[in-house]
């Protein structure tokens, strides 16, 4: 029993340990003040670095962030808008629910899922 509750433990500590791979392309549903609209994403993940690029009603940019356990955020310069920021938690293998910036548009949230 005791062997069963230390494999047990150790499996579920390389569980947390293991961060999810978020590469791919993401589709997110954004709801701001001032209006809703949708954003792609294409992201690659090494290790915590996030990397890729965003499409969007305020054009194209370079994206860079962070992938901590479930937790994922990441940000780009929207230009005139300002910095666009995104904070979210991964919601299975293929969604992600979080808050969103988009300097001077406001504030609200999104939720992104996996192509």
């Amino acid at each position: 029993m005791r062997r069963l509750a230390v494999c047990f433990l150790l499996l579920a500590t390389i569980a947390v340990l293991q961060a999810a791979d978020i590469s791919g392309t993401w589709s997110a549903a954004v709801v701001l003040d001032a209006g809703s609209g949708t954003a792609t994403f294409v992201l690659q993940q090494q290790g915590e670095a996030l990397s890729g690029t965003y499409s969007g009603v305020l054009g194209e940019a370079q994206v860079t962030g962070t992938v901590k356990g479930d937790k994922v955020e990441w940000s780009f310069d929207g230009g005139q808008a300002g910095k666009v920021s995104f904070h979210g938690t991964l919601d299975g293998p293929a969604r992600i629910k979080g808050t969103a910036e988009y300097g001077l548009l406001g504030k609200g949230t999104f939720t992104a899922d996996k192509k």
